[in-house]
């Protein structure tokens, strides 16, 4: 397999995250490539992102082996284009799919077929030609538009011979594809010249009755085969089931009761967690690496880093959320920091019986890793991130991974905790709505063959959180000026209280991956005043919604097809990158009294009233 050394492309940090991984296709202007995996990463020109709690739950996953959280490779600053080897430093790709069509004379055949045409200079006028094409001149082909994969993570080339020939055959296939004009499967059929078999529409491939040949177990990032028992599905170059990304986020949060010298080892510790020794705190204070520590010399400063290094490795990996939540909620002094600064605002007087706290979260900073991925079904699909099963995640190295791709981001948000006797008395009143939400949980996971299926259910409780949650994301992207795409939420929701702090709030932010973090428009919709109006907005927008009657009597299918009550794209889901759970425990009538139904949580407050059916 080829590996493409010049630099094609460009994609973000978070893309290479949340979209664009490691085992996905990219389409570039002539052709698709895959991202390879971390066995062909120049990991010497890859940063270090420190963070100890996320590295040391990235660990507990993925084994004690990963030694870093890996920021994607970049060119050092060298006044010139080429890094010292000569060629430009990236992620590195391979052609995928090797099947290609030339759209002249139909020809379908494998790469070593076509010829790579670049142009000095030009990466992107990079091309596969066809240079003996009968109907035109070196025309320009394209991928074929067709593959398979399968539930645990392989994907390859569709089975064009053996779907034409109906299985195994030594012809040596000159095949063609060919299309009527239509949008259907049914409109591209596929035939062999040399024997005349076809022409077989692809819609063949697809649905319950499509024959395909075994999973061959390909890992193209991977660039090897494994074994594989599943059967493969047909699916289109650039679907949406192709790639979804598993990942592990984390908010850096200081440790609290530190002196001013250890708050500062952790504002540098990504400059100061590879000194082994005082010679290199002292080099970098020479090369005014470290201006704020000025007034300490290198003795105490490696006392603190040593220090610091040894707690990390005595601590034990936990909840993510939880130490998020202790912060948020004890408003400590001490772990104020340049990317972590909190100030608590005063609960809007009208929503006092409901809500406990709210927070501005001025400054705050997100790292998240790459585990894996999976394919045909989303990890959001197959539970939580903890119960995912191992054989689902695709790896991505051959081995078990030194390192994993990580990006971090800065910027605000509003951090918003209930008041859990209200909400406690409240969800203890609505016993037979839990076990519809329930029992709709149970059959989805046993739809999906997750075991035990009555395991990692959320609680009522979060789901009036998380409806709260959307329905505050949707206000505020029309207040704020972002996007709604770029309002992330994280909820906080114990299951369990036994093991930790009673937990039900959350945390909606926006991030940049400048340094600089964000402008501060999310956090001035956090005061009072303004809040107050945007918590009305909010539940006012619930009580009737365009959908209506419908969305309003939706209730979570026992049969396991939807987890959601009333709710839909018109009133609570927000886009796929905003939501933890992927749309799912969302119900309005949780929160307010529908046309349909009720009671709602804030029922009890002024100026909100039941609309007519009519």
């Amino acid at each position: 397999m080829t590996i493409l050394e010049k630099r094609l492309g460009e994609l973000r940090p978070t893309q290479l995250i949340h979209s664009f991984g490691i085992g996905s296709i990219i389409d570039l202007p002539h052709f698709s490539v895959m991202l390879l995996g971390l066995d062909d990463w120049p990991e010497g020109y890859c940063g270090s992102i420190a963070e100890d709690r996320l590295l040391r739950a990235v660990q507990a996953r993925l084994g004690p082996q990963v030694q870093k959280l890996a920021s994607p490779p970049f060119e050092p600053d060298n006044d010139g284009v080429f890094a010292p080897n000569g060629l430009r430093i990236g992620i590195p790709v391979a052609t995928f799919p090797r099947v290609l069509r030339c759209p002249f004379c139909s020809l379908l055949a494998p790469l070593d077929r076509f010829r790579l045409k670049t142009v000095p200079g030009r990466p992107d006028l990079a091309k596969y030609i066809h240079a003996n094409c009968n109907k035109a001149r070196e025309p320009t082909v394209l991928p074929a538009r067709f593959l398979v994969a399968c539930t645990r993570g392989h994907v390859d080339d569709f089975p064009w011979h053996e779907f034409v020939h109906d299985g195994p055959s030594a012809c040596p296939s000159d095949l063609h594809l060919d299309e009527r004009g239509g949008t259907e499967a049914s409109d591209v059929l596929v035939r062999c010249r040399t024997c005349g078999k076809g022409p077989r529409p692809m819609s063949d491939a697809f649905g319950a009755g499509a024959k395909l040949p075994a999973c061959r177990g390909r890992r193209p990032h991977l660039r090897d085969f494994e074994g594989c028992t599943d059967l493969p599905k047909a699916i289109l170059l650039g679907a949406s089931n192709g790639w979804f990304a598993i990942s592990l986020s984390a908010l850096a949060i200081p440790q609290s009761g530190h002196d001013e010298l250890a708050q500062l080892i952790e504002a540098y510790w990504e400059l100061l967690q590879r000194a082994k020794s005082r010679d290199v705190v002292e080099f970098l204070q020479s090369e005014g690496k470290l201006p704020r520590l000025s007034a300490y010399g290198p003795d105490p400063i490696f006392a603190a880093v040593e220090a610091r290094r040894a707690g990390a490795m005595r601590e034990e990996p936990e909840d993510l959320k939880v130490p998020e939540w202790k912060a948020f909620t004890a408003m400590d002094p001490s772990q104020r920091t340049t990317d972590f600064e909190l100030e608590e605002v005063a609960v809007p007087v009208d929503f006092s019986p409901f809500l406990a706290r709210v927070v501005l979260v001025r400054r705050i900073r997100e790292v998240t890793a790459l585990l894996g991925f999976t394919r045909i079904d989303s990890p959001r699909e197959l539970g939580s991130e903890g119960e995912l099963p191992k054989e689902r995640r695709m790896g991505l190295a051959r081995g078990p991974a030194r390192f994993v791709p990580a990006t971090e981001v800065r910027g605000e948000g509003i951090f918003v905790q209930f008041r859990q006797d209200a909400l406690v008395e409240w969800c203890c009143k609505l016993g037979e709505r839990q076990d519809i939400l329930f029992a709709s949980h149970r059959a989805w996971r046993q739809r999906r063959h997750i075991e035990p299926a009555e395991g990692g259910f959320p609680s009522l409780r979060f789901a009036v959180v998380h409806s709260f949650s959307h329905a505050l994301m949707r206000q505020l992207a029309l207040e704020c000026g972002y996007a709604a795409a770029s309002l992330r939420e994280r909820v906080y929701v114990s299951d369990d209280v036994s093991d930790g702090p009673f937990m039900a709030g959350l945390l909606i932010s926006t991030s940049a991956p400048d340094s600089e973090g964000t402008l501060g428009g999310l956090v001035r919709m956090g005061n009072p005043e303004e809040l107050e109006r945007h918590l009305r907005g909010a539940l006012e927008s619930l009580l009737l919604c365009s959908s209506d009657p419908l969305c309003a009597d939706h209730e979570p299918d026992s049969d396991g097809v939807t987890l959601h009550g009333a709710a839909c794209h018109a009133c609570l889901f927000a886009p796929e990158t905003s939501c933890e759970r992927g749309n799912k425990y969302l119900d309005r009538g949780l929160l307010v009294t529908t046309v349909c139904g009720g009671p709602g949580f804030f029922d009890t407050l002024g100026c909100l009233t039941a609309p007519s059916p009519g």
